[in-house]
């Protein structure tokens, strides 16, 4: 169903639960994923997948289609990863790397990788990215979404995106070559 049906279906009362409803089918793998390769633990991952469509149920009314349907899942979903990690940051009044190294943690017990050992250096090197850079790096790398979509997802230039890939990618091609 194309998500023009979609916002029909939820913005007509008596369709409202299930456009809802069809609207979570369709996106709810890919917000997973990109939400679990932000915050990497499975059970994380789960509760702020379900974060994002609360937020999204309680905002569809507010959704103007300036820009996709998707890539205003994808800016809600990103902002709540945004938000939690900064969080876990604050509550725990946890340096950075302490944080990197939390998640190093989880990556290692995460079915996320495969066991593979490159899979496994691709994500760690991927998770020495700021927060922000790295949501850039895996729609980019992962979902490979165009990058006038994670504009519309990060409200930042497509230049500026550009240079962020570009230099995610250089960091992480410096991290596999020392480690």
């Amino acid at each position: 169903m194309e998500d023009k049906e979609l916002l029909e279906k939820i913005r007509n009362e008596e369709t409202r639960n299930y456009g809802f409803n069809l609207l979570v089918r369709k996106y709810q793998e890919k917000i997973y994923w990109h939400v679990r390769r932000m915050v990497i633990d499975h059970d994380d991952a789960d509760d702020l997948s379900q974060e994002v469509f609360i937020k999204v149920y309680q905002n569809i009314s507010k959704f103007r289609e300036d820009s996709k349907l998707y890539t205003w899942l994808y800016r809600i979903a990103t902002n709540v990863c945004l938000n939690h990690l900064n969080a876990k940051k604050r509550r725990f009044f946890i340096p950075v790397n302490d944080v990197r190294e939390e998640l190093y943690s989880s990556l290692s017990q995460s079915t996320l990788v495969t066991g593979d050992e490159i899979q496994e250096k691709l994500q760690k090197a991927v998770l020495q990215l700021p927060d922000k850079q790295r949501a850039v790096f895996n729609m980019k790398y992962f979902d490979e979404m165009k990058y006038d979509d994670i504009a519309d997802v990060t409200g930042t230039s497509v230049g500026a995106l550009k240079a962020s890939y570009h230099h995610a990618v250089k960091k992480i091609e410096e991290y596999l070559k020392t480690n």
